[in-house]
């Protein structure tokens, strides 16, 4: 494969340079601030950065950078937003009420495959005071958005997240007009997505989003009644990353850009494929990648192809199709911060419209520093092979790279370098101090207090041991580094009488020889043993016990005594979730069931 110089992309460079002037003439902030909503202002500033066309050259060591004018409002103050709900019609929609909205988790649309249920929305933006004249809504009666529910995970919390989407010339908020609301429900602190994205602003080498404290009121008329404005508490808004959001940071709007769903990186040939090809499935496309830019996936297509040729190396993948610099500290920025839903979820994939190279955005970031509060709720999830770059080895990409000695020393660089000047316990520190000034004022009164998981004392011991989590997380990375990789159970079989089982060789960086101790057993914690087995064979029978429920664990141990369990795990209503085992059914008729976790 071919080594090509990759050149400019011409509207970063231009959206900094203009970002600059108009921050020092304080236009920026007219374009940008919420008392000058029109769209045809915000256009005016976006479309002076598209119409100029820089044609620098760039060479292989120069990346994208965020714009950090959009940040100098740090976000820590509240906005008060008011949503005024109201049943719309068939054409649009949003001829539902606000119960049917709020009653229904994404499943079960994904079950009936329909569209999310909405409503007609009036959105005012002001203070708890009131909407101040010219902000957005002032004196408004007529609906301008429509709201429905977002997330998928969260959508099943009693407390909902909503997504508001203005109407076309109907102004914007701050340059947006999807605003998307979350309220956290399941993080006991109710800040983490916003400490995320804020400690992102500080991160070169990565793109962050603009997060933003609002406090809800949402007066529902469709139910016949006018009761007034009802209190929804506390929401992080959270930028939506789209291709308003793209112009914005600087970026190609025409380019192609992908929500990642759930995306390990294989090939995924009967999904993955041109819009041109007959068999192309666009819902299915999206079950792995929701297209939000260029749905030209001729480049998505060459990346997986050499990505999965195994006889292309890494480097050379990497050098032809993403941004080294990019992945090492998207990567570094995860371990760190223990930010362990992204294997293969919760993040975007971005690349211009005339460069090959792919870069990752974060989304998400609720899942950050967990362990304190997990260990306080008595949650399993977060351990075993979560832990580290282990968390990583079944994705493709990340399994393919992290074989790589170079890229391994770029990740350490990378994980050094934000240690010791980003995510610093200091820093962290500080940024908690100023979210729970905001937070708390909220969150033990209603209605959220209704749903906070910690009392006030278990969330000030989370709150104050958060900052540590971050030597605990780099030592558990060093740890990764020192163990074998996770490995897959295969599918026991039953021939001749005997009970087959196999496994994956476990790999290991230093090369060290690799054991196996196996146990079959009938429950979970492995305390009624059927059969066990200790070697260096990746398989193992016995004779076939009865029928039932079986859970057989796997351990690779290394020479010098490092274990690591299977990826396989098993989950359990009380007991949580249980590591390195998989749970499978030996039926009557000496058929074999296996167990599968379903989210």
């Amino acid at each position: 494969m071919r080594k090509k110089k990759r050149k400019a992309i011409g509207i970063i460079f231009a959206f900094v340079v203009i970002a600059a002037a108009i921050a020092g003439s304080n236009l920026y902030n007219y374009y940008f601030n919420e008392d000058n909503q029109t769209q045809v202002e915000t256009n005016t500033l976006l479309q002076a950065i598209d119409n100029i066309n820089i044609n620098t050259s760039r060479n292989d060591n120069s990346h994208i950078r965020d714009v950090d004018a959009l940040y100098e409002d740090d976000g820590t103050n509240v906005v008060t937003m008011y949503l005024t709900v109201r049943q719309g019609n068939a054409g649009e929609g949003t001829n539902h009420t606000w119960e049917e909205v709020n009653s229904h988790s994404a499943y079960y649309y994904d079950e009936l495959g329909i569209p999310r249920y909405k409503v007609e929305a009036l959105l005012q933006v002001g203070t708890e005071e009131g909407i101040p004249a010219g902000n957005l809504g002032y004196g408004r009666t007529a609906p301008n958005a429509t709201v429905q529910i977002r997330g998928q995970t969260s959508s099943r919390n009693y407390q909902k997240n909503y997504k508001i989407k203005l109407k076309e010339n109907q102004g914007n908020w701050n340059g947006q007009t999807t605003i998307s609301l979350n309220k956290h429900q399941t993080d006991g602190l109710r800040f983490r997505n916003k400490l995320g994205f804020d400690i992102l602003k500080n991160v070169d080498q990565l793109m962050s989003l603009r997060t933003q404290f609002v406090h809800l009121y949402v007066n529902d008329l469709t139910d016949g009644s006018d009761d007034g404005f009802e209190d929804y508490g506390l929401y992080t808004q959270v930028e939506q990353l789209n291709k308003t959001a793209l112009r914005a940071h600087g970026l190609d709007r025409y380019g192609q850009l992908y929500k990642v769903n759930f995306f390990e990186f294989f090939r995924y040939e009967d999904v993955i494929k041109l819009e041109t090809d007959p068999e192309y499935d666009v819902s299915k496309f999206e079950q792995y990648l929701e297209i939000k830019g260029d749905s030209d996936h001729t480049k998505l297509i060459d990346m997986l192809n050499d990505l999965n040729d195994y006889s292309i190396s890494i480097d050379e993948v990497l050098d032809e199709h993403f941004d080294r610099e990019n992945l090492a500290y998207w990567l570094a920025f995860n371990l760190l911060t223990g930010n362990v839903d992204t294997q293969s979820r919760n993040c975007y994939l971005y690349s211009p419209k005339n460069e090959k190279v792919w870069y990752f955005i974060s989304w998400d970031l609720d899942g950050t520093f967990r362990t304190k509060e997990n260990e306080l709720l008595t949650r399993s999830d977060y351990g075993s092979w979560e832990k580290g770059v282990s968390n990583y080895w079944g994705n493709v990409l990340f399994n393919r790279c992290l074989k790589s000695d170079s890229f391994r020393k770029e990740l350490d660089d990378a994980i050094l370098d934000l240690k010791e000047n980003v995510i610093t316990p200091n820093r962290i520190s500080e940024l908690i101090t100023d979210y729970r000034a905001v937070v708390e004022q909220y969150l033990w009164d209603a209605p959220d207090i209704t749903y906070e998981q910690l009392t006030p004392e278990q969330y000030d011991e989370v709150a104050l041991e958060l900052p540590s989590q971050i030597e605990e997380n780099y030592e558990s990375y060093l740890a990764s580094l020192e163990k074998p990789l996770p490995f897959y159970v295969g599918e026991p079989a039953i021939e001749d009488g005997k009970l087959l089982m196999n496994w994956d060789t476990a790999y290991d960086f230093q090369h060290d020889d690799v054991t196996y101790r196996a146990v079959l057993s009938r429950n979970s914690n492995g305390d009624d043993v059927v059969a066990s087995y200790e070697g260096v064979w990746t398989k193992f029978s016995c004779d076939v016990p009865e029928p039932g429920e079986y859970f057989l664990s796997v351990n690779a141990i290394d020479e010098n005594g490092n274990s690591q369990e299977c990826f396989d795990y098993y989950e359990d209503a009380e007991l949580g979730k249980t590591y390195g085992v998989l749970c499978f059914y030996i039926n009557e008729d000496g058929t074999i069931d296996r167990y599968t976790v379903v989210e």
